[in-house]
């Protein structure tokens, strides 16, 4: 086994296919340190909507569920606890929104660059005629971002950018915070319920009855509906790193040309290595150190 740096691949199956002449130059590369962000109305509408729904139930839960309780030592924990998972929710958000997921290059796909891989006799190259770019194993094209993404899982409008090598840590975290933040709206929802019901609902709000129910009815319609939807997700990214298998490779059915790992040693690949509380910051890059990203069997 080995993970050739520069292995690649070509649908028609001849070099010469690739007419390198056809491609310009690639783009001066700009500096290292600009953020990377999707020009996409959808995908801006839709991180826009994330953030104000995470806004919404904020007010909820603190003007409503926290404030008018009596228990001080009930509403400063789950005040603490709520603001630091909607914090650690929307910074992992704004990771893998601004986080290159693994672009290649694009046009790179020149005489230059080609004569500078030193392929060996019969060694082919796959050319993705969308973007120009030399195209590495398990890297596919996405539409939206207009480059080839390595290692890309899907393009995820929610956060206005593709899942891929280098920002997949940060979706599966966002996933899991949005969970956290979600059940745990709906416990306190279900306990405020109980309370007011053995209460005067006029004591146990700030606000009138009528406007507590709907500010209530709507945390819990959004608290469902993103707990369904983002556990469903978390679990379908566990499951895909654990196999080391994109969510474009299972739906294509690729053929795995790419060593088997543990399911521990995936992870890391995602995560980090060694394991570490690193895991669970949004902050934290994750370094691989011993954890190979390709492994391919020869």
């Amino acid at each position: 086994m080995k993970s050739p740096a520069h292995r690649t691949r070509d649908i028609e199956r001849q070099a010469g296919y690739l007419k390198p002449e056809h491609c310009a130059p690639p783009p001066p590369r700009g500096n290292s340190g600009t953020m990377w962000f999707i020009r996409d109305s959808c995908g801006i509408a839709c991180g826009v909507i994330t953030w104000l729904l995470v806004f919404y139930a904020e007010f909820v839960v603190v003007f409503v569920l926290l404030f008018p309780a009596k228990n001080v030592a009930y509403s400063l924990f789950n005040g603490v606890l709520f603001n630091v998972l909607a914090f650690l929710a929307l910074a992992s958000h704004a990771r893998a929104m601004c986080t290159d997921p693994g672009a290649v290059p694009k046009g790179n796909a020149t005489k230059e660059f080609i004569e500078s891989l030193q392929l060996k006799p019969g060694q082919v190259v796959y050319k993705c005629p969308k973007c120009c770019s030399i195209k590495p194993d398990r890297a596919h094209h996405c539409s939206v971002c207009k480059r080839c993404i390595k290692k890309m899982d899907h393009h995820c409008p929610w956060v206005n950018n593709c899942v891929g090598e280098n920002n997949q840590k940060f979706f599966v975290l966002f996933t899991m915070y949005i969970a956290l933040i979600s059940f745990h709206a709906l416990l306190m929802a279900a306990f405020h319920f109980v309370f007011c019901f053995e209460e005067d609902w006029a004591k146990c709000s700030n606000f009138s009855p009528p406007t507590t129910v709907i500010l209530l009815i709507l945390l819990c319609f959004e608290g469902l509906l993103f707990l369904i939807f983002t556990a469903v997700m978390f679990g379908t990214q566990v499951h895909s790193i654990c196999t080391d298998e994109t969510g474009i490779e299972q739906l294509k059915k690729e053929e795995r040309r790419w060593a088997k790992k543990s399911k521990w040693m995936n992870m890391k690949v995602v995560f980090g290595h060694p394991f570490s509380i690193a895991w669970l910051s949004p902050f934290a890059a994750p370094d691989h150190g011993k954890a190979d990203l390709y492994q391919y069997i020869v």
